[in-house]
């Protein structure tokens, strides 16, 4: 079926004549004919409306239509390099605990990739660190949190392994799932998760880092149906982290940036599912 046919048959099961469906979308009835007819394309701002009103996936709808041919790249940055300048800034800035979780990090995720890819898993929390770095944010907690974030919920590492001070090991606690029972309960735990990360405001932006970072990510490794629930766990749970974060006014400029980036994500990613 192509799209102008599925165009018509969503329009019918909708109950909608196409002169309905031309009000809806902004064009005229004989616009909607040629598309159903494929004497003509939907351009995309067209598509999109026409994916939402008629209940279908932009991938759906345009089923049939040529490929751009675009040429698939990595969303990914070199990791040494990446390696070499977090660890350049923190020998620069005296910050021991960044020093300390660097190798610990790699050494811990170790052979693992990232899902869906084959790039090394420790390009995330590397990412998270360059994130802060790149919004300005120094402090040596937030570093070597955003480097540690998933040490102890992936790697079996007990909190008492981590050489940081207790303030990242609390932060890095709250944000891993397992602190909060096994797999099988993560989705039943959330409001708990997130409750208690909302308490902490340097676990609140750890979080808000990770999302952003997995938001920029997730067309590579996730499925739709994950994608779908990623956007929604986002909006409900931890957009709202913002908020506890903007409490230390020096992660004010860094919050106005995570919401942009964020919903700017969430709704491009709402326009194409």
């Amino acid at each position: 079926m192509n799209t102008g046919e599925k165009i018509a048959a969503a329009r019918k099961a909708k109950g909608w004549s196409q002169e309905d469906l031309g009000w809806k979308v902004g064009v005229s009835t004989q616009a909607v004919s040629k598309w159903e007819n494929n004497l003509s394309e939907p351009d995309k701002d067209h598509l999109v409306m026409l994916a939402n009103l008629l209940g279908l996936s932009l991938e759906e709808l345009m089923a049939g239509i040529p490929s751009p041919g675009w040429k698939l790249g990595s969303p990914y940055f070199d990791p040494e390099r990446m390696y070499t300048y977090v660890k350049a800034k923190a020998q620069a800035a005296g910050l021991t605990q960044t020093l300390a979780a660097l190798p610990l990090m790699r050494e811990k995720h170790a052979g693992v990739n990232r899902e869906g890819s084959d790039v090394p898993y420790y390009v995330h929390p590397l990412t998270l660190a360059c994130h802060a770095l790149a919004m300005n944010i120094t402090d040596d907690d937030v570093l070597a949190a955003a480097l540690l974030h998933d040490v102890i919920e992936d790697t079996g590492t007990t909190p008492e392994e981590l050489p940081v001070s207790g303030r990242v090991r609390e932060a890095v606690c709250l944000v891993s799932h397992n602190t909060y029972g096994g797999e099988e309960d993560k989705e039943k735990n959330k409001p708990l998760y997130y409750g208690n990360i909302a308490k902490n405001p340097l676990a609140a932006l750890v979080k808000c880092m990770d999302r952003c970072n997995n938001l920029s990510t997730m067309a590579e490794g996730f499925k739709k149906p994950k994608m779908v629930k990623y956007v929604k766990q986002t909006e409900q749970y931890v957009l709202p982290l913002l908020d506890v974060v903007k409490e230390v006014p020096a992660w004010n400029n860094a919050a106005w940036l995570m919401r942009y980036q964020m919903i700017t994500m969430l709704e491009a990613f709402k326009r194409l599912l």
